[in-house]
């Protein structure tokens, strides 16, 4: 019998070693960074790629790698639960606008929910190719298509006017759609992300990335750097104010001028992140009508700011981490969707209520949390209804909870295709005005789309 490891075996062990190390050396050499051989970095990349694209052709059933590649990811933490689920039946009269990723079809929709019976009774999609054709500022968005194309859009935080129509965005151009999903504007001036709501003048506050650059930014000549603005537009999409958080913040000497300087140099270039705009609505005794409420994750902060007078009136931290939402619930209180992304103890997500009377913090159905396991890393929102109810998003998992008054749990949702798969939510809101849902549901019943 012949021995099976002989000088050739050992030749062809030897040289696939060296080989698999030469292999490994090159993707090193490109995720570090790496400029030379291009054509071999792209050779040995796409080779050491293809058991993952023959994994992902059986699993996704098709061979088209634009669709695979850049759909959202599947969500696999609640795949064992079912798509709806109610446990107290109760009648609300309300609205659910859910901004959902549609499995199905592979694209992002926004369901109008009536809770009273909790059916759909209307959907917004419209024509994302459309639009994207009517974007001009190409020096803003050069890569439209390929960072947000049609399969990867998703509808941000939805509001919808009384006469039916929409504004959102997709972190890119913010936009409005009427209430048969047709194109009534789109504003390219900035890059447009995160909350939309409506001020007590009837004006939209939004966040934004804006350029050219805020004057400190600007004066330290800082590359890529993330300047989140605040903007107040019309509802025909007019940008009337711009104000970078940075200037606030340095403005009131809250951060020292040279801060955003620093930032980038400590590896930073996003110090900020807005993620919530929220208006106030009238004058009590710690707010004045139009004050803002800003939520800034990357500070761990929720800044109390007039814009009349340029002046931050509060600068609240406590024991919160990388928030993702704050609400107004109260002549004296705020709601704080907390991520809870401290180092340690970070298991649940919180929402917590903070008292401008007594100055201290409370949690809010925390061990109903808990036991649902409740976590959202990043995103999510809280609302809380007219009589205490309180609905939570888990977007990075696809959930929603409604849980009564008394804690207890109302429904639950997951947002599953027809294949059982579970997709992204991203930041529902809940309408309890009553005229306008009579308006709405009058609409709904007299709709004439076409499309």
């Amino acid at each position: 019998m012949k021995k099976f490891f002989n000088y050739t075996v050992f030749l062809f062990l030897f040289l696939s070693l060296i080989g698999a190390m030469g292999f490994a050396s090159v993707v090193k050499y490109h995720y570090d960074g790496g400029e030379k051989y291009q054509y071999l970095q792209k050779t040995i990349l796409f080779l050491a790629s293809v058991p993952t694209h023959i994994k992902n052709v059986i699993e996704y059933r098709t061979i088209n790698f634009n669709k695979i590649y850049n759909k959202p990811p599947k969500l696999p933490k609640h795949e064992d639960k079912k798509k709806f689920e109610q446990f107290i039946p109760n009648k609300r009269n309300a609205l659910l606008v859910l901004s959902r990723y549609d499995n199905n079809i592979s694209r992002s929709v926004v369901d109008i929910i009536d809770l009273n019976n909790l059916e759909v009774i209307h959907t917004y999609q419209h024509d994302i190719s459309e639009m994207y054709e009517q974007v001009e500022n190409i020096e803003e968005f050069p890569r439209l298509n390929i960072d947000h194309p049609p399969i990867r859009f998703l509808y941000r935080h939805p509001l919808i006017l009384e006469d039916g129509s929409l504004i959102s965005n997709s972190s890119g151009p913010q936009f409005k759609i009427d209430f048969c999903s047709n194109l009534k504007w789109v504003n390219d001036e900035e890059t447009f992300h995160h909350s939309t709501n409506l001020g007590p003048d009837g004006n939209i506050w939004q966040v934004a990335e804006i350029k050219p650059y805020s004057k400190y930014v600007k004066k330290h000549l800082i590359k890529d750097f993330s300047d989140t603005a605040i903007i107040k537009m019309n509802s025909d999409g007019k940008i009337l104010y711009t104000k970078s958080v940075i200037e606030i913040l340095i403005e009131n000497k809250i951060f020292p001028e040279n801060y955003a300087f620093n930032a980038v140099y400590n590896g930073n270039p996003n110090p900020i992140h807005l993620n919530d705009i929220q208006p106030t609505l009238s004058d009590t005794e710690y707010w004045k009508k139009g004050d803002l409420f800003l939520s800034i994750k990357n500070q761990s902060a929720i800044i109390h700011y007039r814009p009349s007078i340029n002046k931050v009136i509060n600068y609240l931290t406590g024991p919160f981490a990388r928030q993702h939402d704050v609400d107004i619930i109260s002549e004296k209180e705020i709601s704080i969707f907390n991520n809870n992304n401290f180092f340690v103890d970070n298991q649940y997500s919180e929402v917590l209520i903070y008292n401008f009377e007594t100055k201290k913090f409370k949690k809010l159905f925390n061990d109903q949390l808990q036991k649902e396991n409740f976590k959202t890393s990043d995103n999510g929102l809280s609302i809380i209804l007219n009589d205490g109810a309180l609905m939570v998003e888990e977007q990075n998992h696809g959930r929603i909870i409604l849980f009564n008054n008394k804690g207890q749990k109302e429904w639950e949702f997951v947002n599953k295709d027809n294949q059982g798969n579970v997709a992204y939510v991203k930041w529902s809101r809940i309408i309890e005005d009553k005229l306008f849902i009579e308006k709405f549901k009058s609409l709904v019943e007299n709709k004439k789309c076409i499309n």
